[in-house]
């Protein structure tokens, strides 16, 4: 077994389910997608630690990210995915959440506002033979209209407005999953669309980096 494997083994039993992720079709996932192959040669020494790691490595606020390991399988889970479902990642960066959904779902559609880092994922995403991921440029307020409605919609860090462009693109009761920072604490929640409303359901408190194109317009007073 290689290091990186055994790496694999020991994030899912010591970080992911003790954390009451349950469904083993996520933590199977997270056993055999290599986490290492998703991060600059740099930082495949982090790839396993429970924490953000900054893909672009400025030092400053994250732009392109993958979310700590445990977040990440929270919102999965919380997400229900389905088989057959159609699936949306925005702010999907390399593309390591949109291989894990590769596994449960049956089309995935992931976006990121960097050209580079686009053929960057699909480099990887194709070298890891995920046939059923396709990888669009936009910003991540945009979402990807022509692919849609979806079944889910999985937000790779958070938001500080309300995603109703991204709302849109749900089927009727598809499922928005993200962490919202409209209020502190960041709150990991679950957006449902119902025929009238949409609804929504705090799963858990959190704190992660803010996607590019859903942060909050600063209000200037003069």
């Amino acid at each position: 077994m290689s290091d990186f494997a055994r790496a694999r083994l020991n994030m899912v039993d010591g970080q992911i389910r003790p954390h009451s992720v349950t469904d083993w079709r996520i933590i199977d996932a997270m056993r055999v997608v290599p986490r290492e192959a998703f991060v600059r040669d740099d930082q495949k020494c982090l790839a396993y630690l429970d924490q953000d790691i900054d893909l672009d490595g400025t030092g400053g606020d994250f732009r392109h990210v993958l979310l700590d390991p445990t977040v990440t399988a929270r919102l999965l889970q919380s997400a229900e995915i389905g088989h057959g479902e159609n699936v949306l990642v925005v702010g999907g960066a390399t593309g390591y959440v949109a291989a894990l959904v590769a596994k449960l779902a049956d089309r995935v559609v992931t976006t990121v506002d960097d050209e580079a880092m686009a053929a960057q994922a699909r480099a990887t995403l194709a070298e890891l033979g995920l046939a059923n991921v396709t990888v669009r440029v936009a910003p991540c307020g945009e979402g990807a209209p022509a692919d849609a409605p979806f079944d889910v919609i999985i937000l790779n860090g958070a938001t500080e407005i309300e995603p109703t462009g991204l709302y849109d693109q749900l089927k009727l009761n598809g499922r928005l999953v993200g962490a919202f920072a409209t209020e502190r604490p960041q709150r990991a929640t679950v957006i449902t669309r119902s025929h009238c409303d949409f609804g929504s359901r705090v799963l858990f408190d959190t704190s992660v980096p803010v996607l590019p194109g859903l942060r909050r317009v600063p209000t200037f007073v003069f």
